[in-house]
């Protein structure tokens, strides 16, 4: 539960940046006059953090794995609340000029780098703890939670966005961000209590905690790497369908109203928070493998349904479709990859084995709404390329999987072991 209420409190701040990327920073940080740059530029920012996640991860994935799992779940918030609380705080385009995007992006790419430990401590920690045939149900909670952030997070927008105009550009999009510092007081709290995991605790009275965790990872675990890096690809639906496909339906091609799409967002959300846990039960009793490419398979499909609704202008196609691609198909490889990924790794190197090939991964997610913005062409209409590009970044964590070995049923201090005959190479250690 700790997990889950902190991954929700991170990403409300990640997530309310994504809205008002798509809504109101084209306006109040970037030139008007040219309102396609503009978009376009706003939604770059959104990326901005993703690129810095692969930095994060590799400096938080080497502290998790060497003073543990707790203390990076602390900083991880402590950072998120803090850099999204400045945005609320940051000067216009019009007070500063050019300084105001500057201040921007710096603040979110302290974001990125909190984001970059937080779901790999979490998913750490809760499959360390979890009963070995439940650890596909512990761990999805912290992605349970990071899709309750994204339903705060959107619901929190949907009264902003109601807003009269000159009121929503002046203050009224500072308030979600502001309310951050309750985020960070209520998320440390929450997480200053809990207990290390007993898989670390072990690992560090016993052989000792790794002294290069990046050393170690990258020999004995590249190939799992390298499947964790292309498996996170498959987050590119989440952030074309949260940001890409709400300033297309809201654009001036489709017109759709600015709360009525938030409504879409908050239901799928809603629906994701019963699937992911039920997806990740069935993985628990018929493996990781299946389940993950229900999801990530099924992902490339529904998007195209998706975009084609919002294309029609039919509102109840658009919200039957969002909450049938996001809600239950993508919730299959979303609820499903904590474990699937963390099982990849032994408990000496797996926050950073999780971290970078994640975040990497990520990065390119992060990015696909900039590069879905140049797709759809000078009008920003063309959903049917932005809808093959997911599709397309949906080929590789299908790939990854496909090559994966199955751990459902692998007991716990197995996970991680080499399976060519060999014994794992040595590796120095620090008390």
């Amino acid at each position: 539960m700790a997990a889950w209420i902190g991954s929700a409190l991170e990403y409300y701040d990640f997530f309310i940046y994504g809205s008002a990327a798509a809504l109101i920073f084209p306006e109040v940080f970037f030139d008007e006059s040219d309102p396609a740059t503009a978009t376009l530029l706003s939604l770059a920012t959104f990326g901005v953090a993703y690129a810095a996640r692969p930095v994060g991860a590799l400096f938080l994935g080497h502290f998790g794995d060497r003073a543990g799992r707790k203390k990076i779940m602390v900083f991880t918030l402590i950072l998120m609340g803090v850099s999204t609380f400045l945005i609320g705080c940051l000067p216009t385009r019009d007070q500063v000029g050019t300084l105001a995007p500057v201040l921007l992006v710096l603040c979110r790419v302290l974001q990125g780098i909190s984001a970059a430990g937080e779901q790999a401590s979490a998913n750490s920690m809760t499959l360390e703890h979890a009963p070995p045939h439940r650890r596909g149900f512990f761990t999805s909670f912290t992605l349970s939670g990071t899709q309750g952030g994204q339903l705060l997070a959107t619901l929190v927008f949907i009264p902003v966005a109601a807003l009269p105009e000159e009121q929503l550009m002046s203050w009224g999009w500072r308030v979600p961000f502001w309310m951050s510092v309750a985020v960070a007081v209520v998320g440390y709290v929450i997480r200053r209590k809990l207990d290390e995991t007993p898989a670390f605790e072990q690992q560090a009275a016993t052989e000792g905690v790794v002294k290069l965790p990046l050393a170690v990872l990258m020999r004995e675990h590249w190939a799992d790497v390298l499947r964790v890096i292309a498996g996170a690809l498959v987050a590119s639906v989440s952030t074309i369908f949260t940001v890409w496909a709400l300033s297309y339906a809201t654009s001036d091609s489709v017109g759709m109203d600015r709360s009525a799409m938030l409504w879409v967002g908050a239901l799928a959300n809603l629906v994701a928070l019963g699937a992911i846990p039920l997806w990740a039960t069935l993985s628990d009793r018929i493996g990781r493998r299946p389940v993950y490419l229900i999801g990530a398979a099924g992902s490339a499909v529904t998007m195209f349904l998706y975009l084609w609704a919002i294309s029609t202008g039919s509102y109840p196609l658009i919200l039957l479709l969002g909450i049938v691609a996001f809600g239950v198909v993508y919730s299959a490889a979303n609820g499903v990859w904590p474990s699937f990924y963390g099982e990849m790794f032994s408990t000496r190197v797996r926050l950073s084995g999780m971290a970078i090939g994640t975040q990497i991964g990520f990065a390119v997610a992060g990015f696909a709404v900039t590069f879905a913005a140049q797709i759809a062409g000078p009008d920003g209409d063309d959903w049917f390329s932005v809808a093959l590009f997911t599709a397309a970044l949906c080929v590789p964590p299908v790939v990854a999987a496909l090559s994966a070995r199955e751990t459902a049923k692998v007991p716990t201090e197995l996970l991680g072991e080499r399976t060519d005959g060999r014994a794992p190479q040595p590796a120095k250690v620090a008390a």
